[in-house]
């Protein structure tokens, strides 16, 4: 089954689909429909595709495991429990799939954290590099927005992969953390903690002080 990016699929097929959820669009892919599975490849390749490049910090290498994560949902279409979030499941492959390239080539990733808003989010959505300056810097010691954004890639890229990735689904991705852990498969309580540390250890590297900011930063559930 071929996958790719950025075009897998006519817009006749894609929009004969566009009124069908995730859910039904891969149990009837489940059923032998190609254009089914098509139809939900194209629906997340913008999406999918654009967590991987900042997940792994390089472009060709995100678009080799956006298609490898689709064929492994191809591979594993039949293991899919019907009624479960479609979402969740994606990600948990693509995340899979991610870190194992990166243990693969053996390097570190490189990420953007300025988070654009999902499609059709309304008003406008706060980068975590936005969140992440204090509003009470004078001038003269406020960095230029740029070097802002470089300190925190550099911040970023120096937390441990379980903190980098966290942040990553909640923040950029915007998940609910019920969502998140389930691509991580791990507690609730352990999303909440990690991105708590996460948080709070870039905070105390760029400002020095993590005082109050906490509760400011915590996503909406």
């Amino acid at each position: 089954m071929e996958v790719g990016v950025p075009q897998t699929v006519s817009s006749e097929v894609t929009g004969s689909n566009a009124g069908l959820t995730d859910e039904v669009l891969l149990e009837a892919a489940r059923g032998g429909d190609r254009d089914a599975f098509d139809s939900l490849v194209h629906r997340y390749e913008k999406e999918l595709y654009g967590y991987l490049r900042r997940y792994l910090g390089d472009a060709v290498l995100a678009e080799d495991i956006f298609q490898n994560t689709f064929l492994k949902v191809y591979e594993k279409i039949h293991q899919y429990e019907p009624g479960r979030p479609v979402r969740p499941w994606l990600y948990t492959i693509a995340t899979h799939q991610a870190v194992d390239a990166l243990r693969r080539v053996n390097r570190r990733s490189a990420v953007s954290l300025d988070r654009k808003g999902s499609p059709g989010a309304e008003g406008d959505q706060s980068s975590l590099a936005d969140l992440l300056v204090s509003r009470d810097q004078s001038p003269q010691d406020a960095l230029s927005q740029e070097e802002q954004k470089q300190a925190l890639r550099m911040a970023v890229e120096e937390l441990p992969e379980l903190y980098r990735e966290v942040l990553l689904l909640a923040y950029y991705q915007e998940m609910k953390y019920k969502d998140v852990a389930e691509v991580l498969r791990v507690p609730v309580g352990t999303v909440k903690s990690r991105l708590h540390a996460a948080v709070g250890k870039l905070l105390l590297k760029l400002r020095g002080s993590a005082d109050g900011a906490l509760a400011a930063l915590d996503p909406q559930d």
